[in-house]
């Protein structure tokens, strides 16, 4: 059984699309989505995870009991989509926490950082997390990329602590949930979602996933929001590489992570982790 987490956030959270856009805030549009994805989940008779960013939740309460109600899980994307490791401190985080909490009835057990940006410098959330009861978490990327990556991490799930983010530490209480990578020509590259979802040749990401589950090991994937809806993905001038990163082969990503729940099995971690206990 795999992993299926699904990034909630609006086209204004990516990271590369934050320099492009005036201050104001945009209003909303990927809430509208939300029942295209449960449909869509419940078609493929599967269950997953929503990451999802509390600012939405604010904007429009239902999303809680819409994905609630259908059997999925509700699990922590920081409020704002902030980089953790550059973008927030402790107390914010105590704070925003707190406010997720509120917001969803202290129903989520899992947390997910904004770009995958749990490193050494952004380790302190962990114990926030225990101490907010959390039961895992799934930000570690064991490869290295331009935005994000901890490379000589763990690639099968272990028990993560603020002062043991790569290898397993038994004295942990979270458990961490790394993506999926995979390797090509001897470089690991992610494998997991987003753009390398849209680039790679599906059959390198179905290889991946067999290949973990010949050794018994559950692969995390994840979508995002827009890219299940790209129709609420508005086009905007940029320079080519983020361009090249944020819209190369959007059209194509709800077509191939369908495939991929058609020809794997998917959970969301809650259900997973309670399957092993």
């Amino acid at each position: 059984m795999n992993l299926l987490g699904i990034d909630f956030e609006d086209w204004y959270h990516i990271e590369l699309v934050q320099k492009y856009f005036k201050p104001e805030k945009p209003e909303p549009r990927i809430t509208l989505s939300i029942d295209k994805i449960l449909d869509w989940l419940q078609k493929n008779d599967t269950y997953a995870t929503f990451f999802m960013v509390g600012d939405l939740l604010k904007h429009e309460s239902q999303l809680l009991d819409k994905i609630i109600n259908n059997g999925h899980e509700i699990a922590f994307h920081t409020m704002h989509h902030s980089r953790v490791d550059s973008s927030m401190n402790k107390d914010r985080f105590e704070k925003e926490i707190e406010q997720f909490a509120q917001l969803t009835s202290k129903k989520s057990r899992g947390f997910r950082a904004p770009s995958f940006s749990l490193n050494f410098t952004s380790s302190w959330l962990l114990d926030i997390l225990e101490k907010n009861n959390y039961l895992y978490d799934s930000s570690v990327m064991p490869a290295k990329t331009r935005l994000y990556g901890l490379p000589n991490a763990e690639t099968k799930p272990y028990k993560i602590s603020s002062t043991s983010i790569e290898k397993n530490d038994p004295g942990g209480s979270l458990m961490e949930f790394p993506l999926l990578t995979t390797k090509i020509l001897g470089k690991t590259f992610p494998a997991a979602g987003g753009f390398y979802l849209r680039f790679f040749p599906p059959k390198i990401i179905e290889h991946a996933i067999k290949k973990n589950e010949d050794k018994q090991i559950p692969s995390s994937i994840y979508i995002h929001s827009w890219e299940l809806a790209p129709e609420f993905m508005p086009k905007l001038n940029m320079p080519f590489v983020d361009g090249f990163i944020t819209y190369h082969n959007l059209q194509k990503a709800f077509t191939r992570i369908d495939s991929l729940l058609k020809k794997f099995k998917f959970t969301s971690f809650e259900r997973f982790m309670g399957n092993k206990l």
